[in-house]
């Protein structure tokens, strides 16, 4: 199983996604864009509750991080939705977030700064666990919101 994983993660790497879009682009290959959406959405969603769970425990780093992820999948999301295309890079993520402020206002660049603050906190861990709340409060806004434009 181990081996499976590293080969699974090296070949995202290889495409330079997240191990998560991997795995999601793999098994909704056969999903329409906005069904891709809706999925993205919900595990958006998934990692947000995961990212409040991990902060009531104590563990920023681990809140930080799935902060983050829901952040970046609510905007891959947005864009399967409104646009039927797949970003797979943190540049592609911070342009359409500039096209999400546009539609929803300038909150959304507040917000998507936490998230970003939240992913480099995952790697230096220098975030009070006030700062990783605020964060996770602005993060869960975006995210909702985005997933209640995409969801049926």
């Amino acid at each position: 199983m181990q081996g499976r994983v590293m080969k699974v993660r090296k070949k995202a790497v290889e495409e330079g996604v997240s191990l998560e879009d991997y795995v999601l682009d793999h098994l909704l290959s056969d999903v329409d864009p906005p069904g891709r959406a809706i999925a993205y959405a919900e595990a958006a969603l998934e990692l947000l509750k995961a990212a409040g769970e991990e902060l009531e425990r104590g563990d920023l780093r681990q809140a930080s991080e799935k902060a983050w992820r829901a952040a970046a999948l609510a905007v891959k999301a947005y864009a399967y939705w409104r646009e039927g295309v797949r970003l797979s890079s943190h540049g592609e993520l911070w342009r359409y977030k500039d096209k999400i402020a546009g539609e929803l206002g300038d909150w959304v660049h507040d917000a998507w700064a936490q998230a970003n603050a939240m992913h480099i906190n995952f790697y230096e861990g220098w975030a009070t666990a006030e700062s990783v709340r605020q964060a996770h409060a602005r993060v869960k806004r975006l995210v909702e919101e985005l997933t209640r434009r995409i969801r049926p």
